[in-house]
């Protein structure tokens, strides 16, 4: 009776093997089809966006100087002045749906203006102050800071970048740094790039530290509608 049970085990190792051949091939195949593709869309991810970085540094220093230290002001500001301009007027939202938003270990809040594909928009910031990692994420990120004032650090400097009212901190794709805001703070964030593999830095200190599901559902209810919503007006 021995040689059959020899078989058997043989026949199991040879389904075994021929699972796992089947869901590599599978996976090539996804990267094959899917490669090409996203190669196209990296090439012209220029083409997908609907605000200019100039712009938005300009408006954002043309509010602080219309508005000083009223950032409710300002955030209205910028905020109606995009509402206005022919190409994101349908693309703005204009609920200040504030959610508090932890990332990296820092913790404010934060206004959804614009989220898509290749794009978002938001105003973040805190009363209190925070300190955190800025993540390394596959899109360019433009911090203009409104009102208070951010410190930033990267390993091997001996001094800090400072950024006040109407400076923009620009993170590369791909960089990091860990940042600090050491008293109250606002800024216009803009980050241009692919916006969807950012979410996960987003959601991480929910799971690991916060718990704080009901504002996770929050976050993503709402991002999910504006990106969803500008997908259907033909905005990746």
């Amino acid at each position: 009776m021995a040689p059959p049970k020899k078989a058997s085990g043989a026949s199991k190792k040879g389904c075994c093997s021929c699972g796992i051949t089947g869901i590599l091939k599978f996976l090539a195949i996804l990267l094959g089809v899917f490669m090409p593709i996203y190669y196209v869309l990296e090439q012209n991810l220029e083409k997908f966006y609907i605000f200019e970085t100039d712009h938005l540094h300009d408006l954002a220093k043309r509010g602080i100087a219309a508005h000083g230290n009223d950032t409710r002001a300002i955030v209205k500001y910028i905020v109606d002045e995009l509402s206005d301009r022919t190409s994101t007027t349908k693309h703005i939202n204009h609920d200040e749906e504030w959610v508090f938003n932890n990332a990296g270990g820092a913790m404010g809040a934060m206004y959804i203006i614009h989220a898509s594909i290749t794009e978002y928009l938001i105003i973040f910031g805190t009363a209190v102050g925070t300190e955190g990692h800025t993540g390394r994420h596959t899109a360019d990120d433009y911090f203009h800071i409104l009102t208070g004032t951010q410190m930033a650090y990267v390993p091997g400097e001996y001094e800090p970048e400072i950024y006040s009212p109407g400076s923009v901190h620009h993170l590369h794709r791909g960089d990091v740094k860990q940042y600090r805001m050491p008293e109250s703070c606002f800024a216009l964030e803009y980050a241009r790039g692919w916006i969807p593999p950012m979410l996960f830095f987003g959601y991480a200190d929910t799971f690991f530290s916060t718990l704080d599901f009901y504002t996770l559902w929050r976050t993503s209810f709402v991002t999910g509608r504006e990106m969803i919503g500008n997908l259907l007006k033909a905005k990746l």
